[in-house]
């Protein structure tokens, strides 16, 4: 079990709050003794790859309005698969775990590890 830090946030807790926004993620990563941690490290990077990634979708959603129906639906099925992602990233986190997103889960091991 990850042991508490001194202000009683697990890291376990620390993991799944980088997943909120990106801004606990960049926190995280640069206060103590959070920043020691190679768990609460992972998960930071791993978020900040996924709100690029949002970003990537979200220009591609941009260029799918002009296809009437099909653009639509394969917008849907981007956005569902992101916050499905995002679900099983933050419940995993607050479980100690690790769930590495393919692609991007490795890129974020690499700086964790850094």
């Amino acid at each position: 079990m990850p042991e508490a830090t001194q202000s009683g946030l697990s890291e376990n807790a620390a993991g799944a709050l980088a997943y909120v926004t990106i801004i606990p993620s960049i926190l995280f990563l640069v206060m103590e003794p959070y920043n020691r941690s190679p768990f609460v490290k992972f998960h930071c990077w791993q978020n900040i790859f996924l709100c690029i990634g949002c970003i990537a979708v979200w220009l591609v959603a941009m260029v799918m309005v002009f296809i009437p129906f099909l653009g639509f639906v394969i917008d849907l099925i981007l956005w569902l698969g992101i916050v499905v992602l995002w679900v099983i990233c933050v419940v995993k986190a607050s479980q100690g775990q690790k769930f590495v997103i393919p692609i991007i889960g490795p890129l974020a091991e690499k700086q964790a590890n850094a």
